[in-house]
């Protein structure tokens, strides 16, 4: 086992082994369990939770969810968010003929085969996208998307173990982290900093007096200051709340349907049953054509294409009512996704031309498409709207 890998920090009478690993690396699935079995730990705990680790356990469980019901929790966007991660992990993993996440899986299995209590410190991955989101302002969010893009779709480098050994190192991690931080500094706090206060939390929670903290060579500095110098962590259900959006942004999302809605009264009233029924026509084509459209270049099915076409024109009524989600709801009825389009989905995700011929990314797309053009069309039919009370 690399001595450079395991930090000792001493607290009191309690001795806290930091493990620091890298993701997709064979070595560090090796360290790992030799790790459980020489240091001989009270506890053991993982940068994991409950559900990641199921995640882990299963990789095939995912394929079991009933798409619609994901959808219609307003959980699609999390789920792509999720494939997208999969998919950029999974393309690391093939490189070293290791999966994502096995030295953390084998932590657990190690474990529990020598009935060792292990503890799943880690915030659940929904909360911390959630939170990257929220955090991060608006100017920065497409430049992040784009980013995020670009480590899919784009070839990447050849990720070798002798690479991964230099990530493990504290300088060599500790350097792209910071250049990092300088580009998307909240995203930098969410996933890095906030994840280190988080888990020093748990694992100060954990029984023993001789605990084995497994976690990736990125937490292990971090989480090192924190219990040396006993420094105090924010509650976890601090770090678990998510923002809510501003409420000038509720303000907007209501007071531009409001005016729209207004302004057809005030048509109706003073200018006649004729005049309104022109403009509530402008108003449906201009807001249904465009979400037809954009389903149509999702290539949905008719009845997908449809959907969106009713539903985009009833957004005044309910400013945060999602096109693409009633979309990608009856694109998931009507079209539902094949086993082994499931089964292909991280290959395909990687690789845009795939994106409309698998039915699964198909649904992402009728998800994502409408929206813009949706949009456009509400801005030119609500000015069209607003001209008419001249």
């Amino acid at each position: 086992m690399s001595d450079s890998s395991l930090l000792n920090v001493a607290v009191g009478d309690r001795e806290f082994l930091l493990l620091g690993t890298a993701h997709v690396s064979a070595e560090s699935v090796e360290q790992v369990r030799a790790a459980v079995r020489e240091s001989e730990p009270d506890c053991v705990c993982v940068e994991l939770d409950e559900k990641r680790l199921a995640s882990l356990s299963d990789p095939e469980g995912w394929k079991k969810l009933d798409l619609v019901t994901v959808i219609r929790r307003g959980q699609f966007a999390t789920l792509l968010a999720n494939l997208f991660l999969a998919s950029y992990q999974k393309r690391m993993g093939l490189q070293t003929g290791v999966r994502p996440g096995s030295e953390l899986v084998a932590a657990v299995e190690e474990a529990r085969a020598k009935g060792i209590p292990v503890v799943l410190v880690d915030r659940e991955i929904r909360t911390t996208l959630r939170r990257t989101w929220a955090l991060t302002p608006w100017r920065r969010r497409l430049k992040l998307v784009v980013g995020l893009l670009e480590g899919v779709f784009g070839e990447g480098e050849e990720i070798s173990e002798d690479t991964l050994a230099q990530l493990r190192e504290k300088d060599t991690l500790g350097a792209m982290m910071d250049e990092m931080g300088k580009t998307f500094p909240e995203v930098r706090q969410v996933l890095l900093a906030e994840r280190d206060e988080y888990m020093v939390g748990k694992v100060r929670e954990a029984a023993g007096r001789r605990v084995l903290v497994v976690i990736g060579a990125g937490h292990r500095e971090g989480m090192a200051g924190f219990l040396a110098e006993d420094r105090a962590v924010r509650p976890a259900v601090e770090l678990e709340h998510v923002p809510p959006p501003s409420s000038l942004w509720k303000l907007v999302g209501w007071g531009i349907p409001a005016a729209v809605i207004g302004s057809m009264v005030w048509i109706g009233v003073h200018k006649g049953l004729g005049a309104l029924g022109d403009n509530l026509l402008f108003w449906v084509l201009s807001t249904g054509v465009p979400a037809a459209l954009g389903t149509l270049c999702a290539l949905g099915h008719p009845l997908t294409i449809l959907t969106a076409f009713v539903m985009a024109p009833l957004k005044p009524f309910h400013p945060f009512l999602s096109v693409g989600a009633f979309a990608a709801l009856a694109q998931a009825w009507f079209v539902p996704p094949r086993v082994e389009e499931m089964e292909s989905v991280s290959d395909d995700i990687g690789h845009l031309k795939r994106w409309w011929s698998n039915r699964l990314l198909r649904i992402g797309l009728c998800f994502v498409l409408p929206g813009l053009p949706t949009t456009i069309g509400m801005a030119l039919g609500g000015w069209h709207i607003l001209k008419g009370l001249h």
